[in-house]
């Protein structure tokens, strides 16, 4: 159901690359960043959005529909936004220096469209409110000769398909631009499909498969002197929104588009362009689920603060970065958790209690020891004052994760120890982790071989055996 095409966003990226390299480059970096997307899904890359957390795919969303918004401000009140400004500086622009004498007809269609859009589905379900309010808009503005901008004529026919082509240095410099566009090629068509997942109950989707078909699209796209091909999530959620179900209903976009150049230019080109801001403007409030919100901003902080953190770079910066900063940010707050989740805690030896148990301490891991938790794992092992203290059984069979950080940590642990006298045992390691524990020269560090045991109650007897 996800309807592709050409989008804002995308048109952002490429306004420097078509300033500084001309029009020419545009077939070319198009057919660059299909091949890159193609491989991308090729490759299994696109399973990669689900390392994408929760609260910045609706960060980002939230920015996307704050954009579509924005971007729409000046044609509601019969403008032309600022060439080369951001939508949040051409909106403020446009309501600072509204005209009343331009601006209250193409309000009045605006209004007009957006209460049919909203009003429609409580009447008829079926009918398609969008569609019907165009068209409504379209007779009045027509009708009553009112003064606002129309699509205007559109091209009677397709151009002609011409591979592009460039010589090996062209080829280098435009390589960069092309992994950007291919970049956020993926991101927002994977981001799109799984919104569009969200939003529809017709079930999961296959990302790689998703890059596959927008590589080729994109390729193809090229070749006909096209921009490149990306998930469009505002027309994606008003296939949804208008009952889609199936993705007959992206091909039915894609025919009716070819059919209006070819049969309909005509009719189309008296279509108000504030009827479509209006159509826009209503689709990005319905993106936004408030509850969503609400339920994000009072879950954790962390979580709270990567979303606000997400919606605002999105908005006010730039779309791959935000997804970029959003996931970085989340992996670090994740991290932190996982390190404040890891402990220490010295337990009690099993069975009765025997002459000498006091010098012998029995420390159990809890959690992750990695590069995040390590150093404080350290200093509570190593700092702790218990001087009559011989052997120290270090239990790993609780820890979930060990990494080098963590294991080359238990290693100066253990040397510490074993320099103050203290004879260390580790026990109850497990499979994943006995390579790595050797590799970093964990065993090297204690007194033999043997000191390495997977029973408790034998780690126990061996330690008593030592005071």
């Amino acid at each position: 159901m996800q309807v592709s095409g050409p989008t804002g966003a995308m048109a952002v990226v490429l306004a420097p690359v078509v300033a500084h390299y001309g029009m020419g480059s545009l077939a070319m970096v198009t057919v660059l960043a299909g091949v890159l997307v193609l491989l991308a899904g090729v490759t299994g890359l696109g399973r990669a959005v689900t390392f994408i957390p929760w609260p910045v795919i609706e960060g980002f969303t939230l920015g996307i529909a704050a954009i579509i918004f924005l971007q729409q401000v000046p044609a509601a009140l019969g403008q032309s936004a600022s060439p080369g400004a951001s939508p949040l500086v051409a909106a403020f622009r446009a309501v600072l220096g509204v005209d009343w004498s331009v601006a209250g007809p193409a309000l009045l269609v605006t209004v007009l469209v957006a209460a049919v859009m909203v009003v429609l589905p409580r009447i008829h379900r079926a009918m398609p409110e969008s569609l019907v309010a165009v068209i409504a808009a379209t007779v009045l503005v027509v009708a009553l000769g009112l003064p606002v901008a129309r699509i205007g004529e559109l091209p009677s026919q397709l151009p002609a398909p011409v591979l592009p082509h460039a010589d090996l240095g062209a080829l280098r410099t435009l390589l960069g631009a092309a992994l950007a566009i291919a970049a956020l090629a993926a991101i927002e068509s994977l981001l799109s499909a799984r919104v569009a997942a969200t939003m529809s109950p017709t079930g999961p989707y296959d990302p790689n498969r998703e890059l596959v078909g927008q590589g080729l699209a994109s390729v193809t796209s090229g070749v006909f002197g096209g921009m490149p091909a990306t998930g469009a999530i505002a027309r994606t959620a008003v296939n949804v929104r208008s009952g889609a179900r199936t993705r007959v209903s992206a091909i039915v976009h894609s025919l009716v588009l070819l059919a209006v150049v070819y049969l309909a230019s005509g009719p189309v080109a008296a279509i108000p362009l504030t009827a479509l801001a209006a159509v826009l403007m209503v689709t990005s409030v319905r993106m936004v689920s408030v509850r969503t919100v609400g339920r994000l901003l009072v879950s954790t902080r962390s979580d709270a603060v990567t979303f606000v953190l997400t919606a605002v770079i999105t908005v006010g910066f730039d779309l791959i970065e935000a997804v970029q900063i959003g996931v970085v940010v989340a992996a670090v707050f994740a991290l932190r958790s996982v390190a404040r989740r890891s402990s220490v805690t010295r337990e009690e030896l099993p069975g009765p209690p025997r002459p000498g148990d006091e010098k012998i301490a029995v420390l159990r891991l809890d959690g992750a020891m990695f590069f995040g938790s390590a150093e404080r794992i350290s200093n509570t092992i190593t700092d702790a004052e218990h001087p009559d203290v011989k052997v120290v059984i270090i239990r790993m069979s609780q820890l979930g994760m060990l990494d080098a950080t963590g294991a080359h940590t238990l290693a100066q642990i253990a040397e510490e120890l074993e320099s103050r006298g203290v004879t260390v045992i580790i026990k109850g390691v497990r499979p994943e982790h006995r390579a790595l524990l050797a590799n970093v020269g964990v065993i090297d560090s204690l007194r033999h071989e043997n000191h390495l045991i997977d029973s408790l109650d034998d780690a126990v007897e061996h330690a008593r055996s030592h005071v």
